[in-house]
């Protein structure tokens, strides 16, 4: 078993890492752990790793650290393991992971696995990407592209309020051009998600399940300084559904075409730019879940 974990992380993540380090040292469960320094480390690290035999790869972090491990892993037979300790947890939330370190240690002793159906990103230069929870092109993109990595890592999810407060203030919401189904709309938000939550545990897609195939392309007609703010506070109280110029419906790919150059974030990580065209991955990923 291979960890992956940040070192500069906050003094709260690494302490629950360590404490899941220890209890599994103390069950005999016998691993590695892998520092990362920078982004693109912990792919790395899991290709090499699962290229090696390493049956199971543990990501210790966000819902961005996870996804790398996830694309490090994909088409093999390392299944991914998770410690979560970011600043929304988004993906643990949806599969229902603990969070207390013993339950952690449990499950990833236990090695129980559930099949969960990433989604695919691939950019006009030719490069793909999975994610695991959602995609997003349009103001939550730009929020993210914009995000200072140093205030998130002190004051975590009030880094994405400031930001958004300063977003607002600046984006000039432009039309997207979004090919679903065959047909061409246009809209000012779309977020692709393979899961039911957004942000943390505000409910989106509440038909969405990791383990289906397909993906549910959550799109906001309406755009403009008025309609993100309004968004904004529906997410938290579960109104998204009755916003209108907003729909939510499963398909198999997804085209976001222009304009060219908008920001893409993909698991809460800026991944590249538009155009991107979207479908499931072409194989399933074991991910270790608590035993039924």
């Amino acid at each position: 078993m291979l960890l992956i974990f940040n070192p500069a992380a906050g003094r709260r993540r690494r302490r629950r890492f360590e404490r899941v380090a220890g209890a599994l040292a103390e069950a005999g469960v016998r691993f590695t752990v892998a520092d990362t320094a920078r982004s693109g480390d912990a792919e790395r690290l899991a290709r090499e790793a699962a290229g090696a035999g390493e049956r199971v790869v543990v990501a210790a972090g966000g819902d961005g650290t996870i996804a790398e491990v996830a694309n490090g892993i994909a088409g093999t037979d390392a299944a991914l393991g998770v410690i979560p300790t970011g600043t929304a947890n988004v993906f643990a939330h949806e599969l229902g992971l603990p969070f207390r370190a013993e339950a952690i240690a449990t499950m990833l002793r236990a090695g129980v696995t559930r099949r969960v159906i990433p989604g695919r990103a691939l950019f006009g230069c030719g490069r793909e990407r999975l994610f695991l929870q959602m995609l997003g092109v349009g103001f939550d993109a730009a929020v993210v592209a914009a995000l200072d990595a140093a205030l998130k890592r002190r004051i975590g999810k009030g880094a994405y309020v400031v930001e958004t407060l300063r977003q607002l203030a600046s984006w000039p919401f432009p039309r997207l051009s979004v090919t679903i189904g065959g047909a061409t709309i246009e809209a000012a938000q779309v977020i692709a998600t393979k899961g039911r939550f957004y942000g943390g545990r505000f409910l989106l897609a509440p038909g969405a399940m990791p383990d289906a195939a397909g993906i549910t392309a959550c799109v906001f007609e309406r755009g403009g300084l008025g309609a993100a703010a309004i968004a904004g506070l529906a997410l938290p109280l579960g109104l998204v559904s009755r916003l209108g110029g907003f729909s939510a419906r499963r398909v198999a790919t997804l085209g976001i075409d222009a304009p060219p150059g908008l920001p893409v974030q993909a698991d809460g990580d800026l991944v590249g730019v538009t155009p991107v065209a979207l479908s499931d991955a072409p194989a399933p990923l074991p991910v270790i879940v608590p035993t039924p």
